[in-house]
């Protein structure tokens, strides 16, 4: 009994070293989604999907791209890391109708190999500067140098930051074996082309509809590492797809501009809230972990940070509204401030990093609401009879308790007072309060008693 238990075990044992085996010596390659504007999260899922195909041995990583473009920060954080990889890096723009513009282009020149699908297209890779495009130049045209006049602005910062653009995308080319002249003009005029001028222009080296194909035709194609040659053997590979983990996944819904900007306002509201209401706690400790998560998001997007004033100067007026009325001018402008802030706060010319007009209209007239209700609700409390403390006493009736002039005793609301009265007064006998001095109630008999 107990051999029979030993070989069953042992077989066991050598089917799974073998099948450990088959799948050592396998060849794979590892897939990841590159989808949306290139953020931080970007950045750091591809960091990791690279580490992820160095680890595993994989004879490449493919980047299949889709992309409006994104933060030049990210891109050139995505660029260092495929030109540092030890394992060839494929960009592939997938599937049909999938675009690799602006920072999308400089990842497709900075790629061991790139792909387009038919169908995609890529270019468009003018850099935006934070705050949209730079006031023409004043100066005359044949006052102006050659680049000056090719620019699209005339700003000097403009300018460097174009030919920096420029430079960068011509070393990637010259690195690559790739068209310099083109990824200029994707630069400097914002010239696009499709998956087959793409090809036809040397700007990408393979056409593939799927990633069958895909595989097929880079199978046997040699890429230069920075550790030495490598000839691709995918020919049929085992794709691996590498899915972002909780921590990629989170840090890309927080760096979403519209996610901030509604944690931003949460966690001010939060904090405007508790101040105005000490002691409720909830709003105050939901506002800080909210405006810890908007800073560590905000800092990481491009932000106007003239805006970012605006929005806080907005929520403060309309609380001071709230606290001294001032007939709506306070509330008014900070509700305008609030607006311009939001509208201004993240630059719209950098694709898939503005906030949604919607979005901003939708929270002016929610902001403006709960403005009107508090104002309203003061207003009503400041408008009602006190029902508490010495001035309540006003408004009740007291009885007395001995017959007195003058000087006497009374009881109201089941306490004993001392009372004057200018009259006579009996024991019994309702009297109406006029005033209250300190201890003693200024009184006189009821008419209606």
């Amino acid at each position: 009994m107990f051999s029979a238990c030993s070989r069953a075990l042992l077989a066991v044992l050598l089917s799974g070293a073998s099948a450990c085996a088959i799948a050592a010596g396998e060849r794979r390659v590892v897939l990841a989604a590159i989808e949306g504007a290139i953020g931080p999260a970007t950045t750091e899922y591809v960091l990791a999907a690279i580490e992820r195909a160095e680890s595993t041995g994989a004879e490449a990583l493919i980047l299949r791209l889709d992309t409006p473009g994104g933060l030049a920060a990210a891109t050139r954080d995505i660029d260092k890391a495929i030109l540092a990889a030890r394992v060839p890096v494929v960009t592939w723009v997938a599937p049909s109708g999938a675009q690799a513009a602006s920072a999308g282009t400089f990842i497709i020149y900075a790629s061991h190999l790139a792909a387009m699908a038919p169908g995609t297209n890529l270019g468009a890779a003018t850099p935006v500067p934070i705050g949209g495009p730079a006031p023409s130049s004043p100066r005359r045209p044949q006052d102006q140098s050659k680049e000056e006049q090719e620019a699209p602005s005339g700003d000097a910062m403009q300018r460097k930051i174009l030919e920096d653009s420029a430079a960068y995308i011509r070393a990637l080319a010259e690195l690559r074996g790739r068209n310099a002249e083109w990824g200029e003009r994707a630069v400097r005029e914002g010239a696009s082309l499709t998956a087959q001028e793409a090809l036809e222009q040397q700007v990408i080296e393979i056409l593939a509809a799927n990633l069958e194909e895909l595989l097929e035709k880079l199978d046997g194609r040699a890429v230069r590492l920075e550790v030495g040659e490598k000839t691709l053997a995918t020919g049929g590979a085992v794709v691996e797809s590498f899915e972002p983990t909780w921590r990629h996944r989170f840090l890309s819904i927080i760096t979403n501009p519209s996610v901030a900007y509604l944690l931003l306002l949460v966690g001010l509201y939060g904090l405007l809230l508790e101040g105005y209401n000490p002691g409720s706690l909830l709003p105050g400790v939901v506002g800080v972990i909210c405006l810890l998560l908007a800073a560590y998001a905000l800092q990481l997007l491009p932000v106007n940070y003239v805006g970012l004033a605006l929005i806080v100067l907005g929520l403060l007026l309309m609380l001071v509204e709230v606290i001294t009325p001032s007939f709506g001018i306070l509330g008014f402008g900070g509700l305008v401030a609030l607006v311009f802030g939001s509208i201004i706060l993240f630059d719209r010319e950098m694709p898939g990093f503005e906030v949604s007009r919607g979005l901003i209209a939708g929270v002016a007239t929610a902001s403006g609401l709960v403005f009107l209700l508090i104002a309203a609700s003061i207003a009503r409390s400041r408008r009602a009879p006190v029902v508490s403390g010495v001035s309540e006493l006003l408004s009740e009736t007291a009885e007395a308790l001995e017959d007195f002039s003058g000087r006497g005793r009374v009881r109201i609301r089941g306490e004993t007072w001392w009372a004057e009265s200018p009259e006579p007064v009996r024991t019994g006998q309702r009297l109406a309060v006029e005033k209250v001095e300190g201890l003693v109630l200024k009184v006189k008999p009821r008419r209606d008693a």
